[in-house]
């Protein structure tokens, strides 16, 4: 049973969320059970048979990066929402809520997840009010322009990895940067898989102390964050994402995306399999060159999702219930896959294959299908929704005089 939604909401949109929720969960399951470089290079670690290898090609082209993508589009849409329903000084309870948002994500990546991307995006949002006065049209030039960023700088810092394995300098101190962060050193994925089966205090203090360096990696993604919350914002003010757009339209754009993306993340595929997979290579593509595929792909899945699941299907509510409560189901899927994997729970880091760790990866997915239409129909708003409302409300204060 699903509670019937709100008035001033949008069906398809709470299911889009759903959907985008449970799409980060294939890669955070990689993320809790594996080293770190095995999150883009399938023989870094682990099995290699068949299975593994199609598991991997399946996630780098269908939902590696497309659903954080579209995570983020949806939160740039949201944020919107709010700011022009806001009326008189909406940047300030903008700018508590973005506080507030920082202020979990912080908890939630000191204690859970070291990739936790509600950070980002907070750092992504102090710069909104550079874009909330902008048209769609405006708001999708900026968002291309802060991808070109991206992929500039990026290539940038990796140019001089790729040179060297071009030219064959095996003992570059960027072919060994290269290899210690995407490739397959013994001694690395040593230390890694003893960190990975570290006590919770442990993890804790360690993170607690990696704060600062965390920080320079978050400012070092802001482009490609902004440019996805910016492409968000501007499908909304478009109206795609206000379920405006005439079903037909929508599957034209998710046709031609799709059409655009799947043969450029097929061929990267291709060059990482034929080279096999050097790590001078391995993060360019996953982290650069893929890029604007992954935000194409993006706007495919939410093109079709605003095409098909406007109507009043079991399936769709069930997806919004799920979506209207994205936040806490986000970092309760750390809790059960930390249940999982971690040195507190189950202790299985480092101890499946690629392939069962995206079947272990069904559970939260499974939890949070179970109950969040229960929870919405009995509660309605969720626990850490209701929890970042009142951080925002209190920071936003101001003391009559």
């Amino acid at each position: 049973m699903t509670a019937p939604p709100a008035p001033d909401r949008i069906l398809a949109l709470d299911a889009l969320r759903g959907i985008a929720v449970i799409g980060i969960v294939g890669m955070n399951a990689m993320a809790f059970a594996m080293p770190g470089p095995a999150y883009y290079n399938p023989l870094s670690f682990g099995s290699t048979s068949p299975p593994d290898y199609w598991v991997w090609l399946a996630s780098f082209v269908f939902v590696e990066d497309k659903f954080r993508t579209l995570f983020a589009m949806l939160f740039g849409a949201g944020c919107l929402i709010l700011i022009e329903r806001a009326g008189a000084a909406p940047w300030r309870a903008h700018y508590a809520r973005m506080i507030g948002l920082f202020a979990i994500g912080l908890v939630h990546a000191t204690l859970l997840a070291s990739n936790d991307v509600l950070r980002a995006y907070a750092l992504a949002g102090l710069f909104l009010p550079l874009l909330a006065g902008l048209s769609a049209r405006a708001l999708v030039t900026v968002s291309l322009g802060l991808l070109g960023v991206h992929v500039f700088l990026g290539m940038a810092m990796f140019g001089p990895a790729v040179a060297a394995w071009a030219q064959e300098r095996h003992g570059s101190e960027m072919l060994l940067w290269a290899e210690r962060q995407f490739g397959r050193d013994p001694a690395v994925m040593a230390a890694l898989l003893e960190q990975g089966r570290e006590a919770f205090s442990e993890r804790v203090l360690r993170r607690t102390l990696g704060i600062p360096a965390q920080m320079t990696t978050l400012v070092a993604a802001l482009p490609l964050n902004l440019s996805a919350i910016a492409l968000g914002m501007g499908l909304w003010r478009g109206g795609m994402l206000k379920g405006e757009w005439r079903t037909f339209r929508l599957q034209r754009i998710a046709g031609l995306a799709a059409l655009v993306a799947l043969p450029g993340l097929l061929a990267l595929a291709g060059v990482l399999v034929s080279t096999g997979f050097p790590a001078a290579l391995v993060g360019p593509v996953a982290l650069l060159l893929s890029a604007p595929f992954d935000m194409t792909l993006a706007v495919s899945y939410a093109a079709l999702a605003m095409a098909f699941l406007g109507g009043s299907g079991a399936a769709t509510a069930r997806l919004a219930s799920a979506g209207r409560l994205s936040l806490t189901n986000y970092l309760m899927t750390s809790v059960i896959l930390s249940a999982i994997f971690a040195s507190w729970g189950l202790g299985l880091f480092g101890e499946v294959t690629r392939w069962q760790a995206i079947v272990l990866g069904l559970v939260p997915v499974a939890a949070m299908l179970a109950w969040s239409p229960l929870w919405v129909a009995k509660v309605g708003q969720g626990p850490f929704e209701r929890l970042w409302r009142r951080l925002s409300r209190g920071l936003s204060y101001t003391p009559e005089k």
